[in-house]
């Protein structure tokens, strides 16, 4: 293992923890301010899926904190069982936001559509490059530059999944900051300033994905650019 692996996978570990660890920190804060309005997620979801003429996506609450999504596949919109029931700034937050997949799905938004497309060979890439360094290139069983092509090659397939979940997650929050503000849900600008920093620092968790994604690519796509040098 080289340094230069050593210091990606720690400047990546860095990178991920703050970033959670900063939504986690204003959604606690922020799950503690009542919004004037005092709907609750599930109100808010609903009366944004009606206003779109959305009728067929189910809004479901589920037990876990921030395992909030909108799932395409089934024409659901899972919230957590508090954001479900709360009325605070960060519940209706992520509501809206979740709304704002569902209002990408109803109109064909294109990046949407390209994760979707995606998923299934991200599963896989995901895997490879899980257990191919396991069983291949630590195992002695692969070539090296076998090993670091398909290695490359599976990041990048993860690194492109990241990329195009940037505008689809982004485009989601400013879907959900405008429609809070249009249909009254958000009375003040303090208000939109809780609403817009949860939603905010949820969008760098994606963004730090992408950083992660990115890195392992080059680390094992420059050696193969660069002259197919091994690796120790």
């Amino acid at each position: 293992m080289t340094a230069l692996y050593i210091l990606i996978v720690l400047g990546t570990m860095l990178i991920s923890f703050i970033a959670s660890a900063r939504v986690k920190s204003l959604y606690a804060r922020y799950s503690q301010v009542s919004a004037s309005s005092h709907a609750t997620g599930a109100e808010v979801a609903a009366a944004i899926l009606q206003r779109a003429g959305i009728r067929d996506v189910e809004i479901v609450a589920q037990e876990g904190m921030l395992g909030d999504h909108y799932d395409p596949m089934h024409k659901r919109l899972v919230l957590s069982v508090e954001n479900y029931q709360s009325n605070s700034l960060a519940a209706i937050g992520v509501a809206a936001h979740e709304c704002g997949h569902a209002l990408q799905h109803q109109q064909a938004y294109g990046p949407l559509h390209l994760r979707m497309a995606a998923v299934g060979a991200t599963q896989f890439a995901s895997q490879v490059v899980m257990w191919l360094p396991i069983l291949g290139i630590f195992g002695g069983f692969i070539a090296p530059r076998l090993g670091f092509t398909i290695m490359a090659a599976g990041w990048g397939v993860i690194m492109l999944f990241n990329l195009v979940t940037l505008p689809v997650e982004f485009d989601a929050s400013n879907r959900a900051k405008r429609v809070l503000a249009e249909m009254g849900f958000i009375g003040s600008d303090e208000e939109m300033i809780g609403v817009r920093k949860v939603l905010d620092a949820a969008g760098w968790t994606y963004v730090a994905a992408f950083i992660t994604s990115f890195a392992y690519m080059l680390y094992y796509l420059l050696p193969l650019l660069l002259g197919g040098r091994n690796r120790d």
